[in-house]
């Protein structure tokens, strides 16, 4: 029993009580509001639920039928709910019919570069402004981030170009000066499986960005994602940004058949990452063409005026002039499979 049907015109006060009989047991309870029906999904550990026990709860008014879900995933998966969910980041959906594309610089360096990059691809027809302000790099010797300084030159880009930001939290105790500047939290691929961070972005109501780990499978994607909705915090948009396979011609091996795995297990949207994904600027035009092919609800492209001088991966960064030329034919591809840029 790991989810609750409620009958139509079930009323408060039965959805009240089998919430409180839920409690009692030791569980907890997330609520999913239909046009039709709610939907009750148990919290915890439903293994020990005897089959009298779930037939007791199939029985209380109000309810219509008990349903196991076999995947681990309860909150993600489709059983739980068979539509599309739809996150809403100011005037901008996410998850709907139009593809969005997030863009920007690797890093946050300085305020002139972030505006500048900000005006060309949001004039290019991208939606949301990405850079980082804490960086998690692979060395210690390499570029840090510029802290809050950076998360304040996003919300200056923010206020002159109206565009969302995004940005990637490492630190719990980072949270509150991120929930201060940020529009969606990022959740980056070294920290997938940071549970204690999942849990702490999880017990507030802020879009996360959750990006595949480095060798996670999708199972293990869609764990992470239930860590978040397990606090309350159904907004989360997962990422496919390349896994580590033997091969070495790119950076990583960017997983496109993970786009339509997720979308039919889960309801969440999914963006994809052709700039980690594949580590090399000439490869993430064609790939980002077949994400969109594949499904991707947007994209997430590294842009940047200066790539040779950026201070972060500017191997797979795009110019703006080239960010242009690609979402143009962006919108060729979106418009051949029923979509919009």
């Amino acid at each position: 029993m790991d989810i609750i049907v409620l009958r139509p015109g079930a009323t408060a006060s039965e959805l009240r009580y089998i919430v409180k009989k839920l409690k009692g047991r030791g569980f907890d309870a997330t609520i999913s509001k239909g046009t039709e029906r709610t939907v009750i999904g148990v919290i915890g550990d439903t293994s020990n639920i005897t089959e009298d026990e779930g037939n007791a709860f199939a029985s209380m008014p109000g309810v219509e039928k008990v349903h196991r879900i076999t995947q681990p995933f309860k909150l993600a998966s489709r059983d739980f709910k068979s539509k599309d969910t739809i996150i809403r980041v100011g005037k901008n959906t996410i998850g709907g019919k139009k593809i969005h594309v997030i863009a920007g610089p690797c890093a946050v360096e300085n305020l002139p570069t972030l505006l500048k990059i900000a005006q060309s691809v949001k004039k290019a027809g991208a939606t949301f402004i990405r850079g980082g302000a804490f960086k998690p790099r692979t060395s210690p010797y390499s570029f840090q981030g510029l802290g809050e300084e950076g998360l304040k030159f996003l919300a200056e880009v923010r206020e002159k170009t109206g565009m969302p930001v995004i940005t990637e939290i490492m630190d719990p105790r980072d949270m509150d000066v991120i929930l201060k500047y940020a529009d969606i939290i990022q959740i980056g691929a070294r920290n997938m499986q940071n549970f204690r961070l999942l849990r702490e972005v999880g017990s507030h109501n802020k879009p996360i960005f959750l990006k595949r780990g480095l060798s996670a499978t999708v199972k293990d994607l869609l764990m992470a994602a239930e860590y978040i909705m397990a606090q309350g915090n159904n907004k989360v948009i997962l990422c496919e940004r390349g896994i580590r396979t033997f091969e070495t011609a790119t950076r990583n091996t960017l997983d496109l058949s993970a786009v339509p795995v997720l979308k039919h297990l889960s309801h969440l949207p999914v963006i994809v990452d052709p700039s980690h994904g594949a580590g090399q600027w000439r490869l993430v035009s064609p790939m980002a063409k077949a994400a969109i092919a594949a499904g991707a609800d947007g994209l997430m492209i590294e842009v940047h005026s200066n790539p040779e001088e950026a201070l972060s991966d500017g191997e797979q960064s795009l110019k703006p002039e080239k960010f242009n030329v690609l979402m143009r034919e962006l919108r060729v591809i979106a418009k051949a499979v029923g979509r919009k840029i």
